[in-house]
């Protein structure tokens, strides 16, 4: 089974930008659907981006769609998120999930591999 690692977040002011990777470790990494979800304190966990395990799909969740974009470098074993334009409403620990089902699930129970998450926070 793939082990993910998250990194790249941090503090940054609304309208600033970060890109977060997902490190993956094994030689199936481009066998899996990669997906980046978030949480908030006191909410749900909740469907940010996925991308096809060749990344020639994406999806992106409607509040996130023109600012963000999931991408994949299957030579380097990582997904990153590419995040523009940042939110308060952004503020969240994000997660990226693996999953060998079919591309496209949005439900994170469909998702049998996370990392550790990282903190993205943003300021008004």
């Amino acid at each position: 089974q793939v082990q993910l690692v998250e990194s790249g977040g941090g503090l940054v002011q609304a309208g600033g930008s970060l890109r977060l990777s997902c490190a993956a470790s094994g030689r199936t990494f481009s066998t899996y659907t990669m997906t980046w979800f978030r949480q908030a304190p006191g909410n749900e966990r909740e469907f940010v981006a996925t991308i096809s395990s060749l990344g020639f799909r994406t999806i992106h969740d409607d509040s996130v769609k023109g600012r963000f974009t999931i991408s994949r470098d299957n030579a380097k074993n990582t997904a990153y998120l590419q995040m523009n334009n940042l939110k308060p409403e952004d503020t969240a620990v994000y997660y990226c999930a693996a999953t060998s089902l079919k591309f496209g699930n949005r439900a994170p129970s469909s998702y049998d591999a996370w990392g550790q998450g990282t903190q993205v926070t943003v300021s008004s």
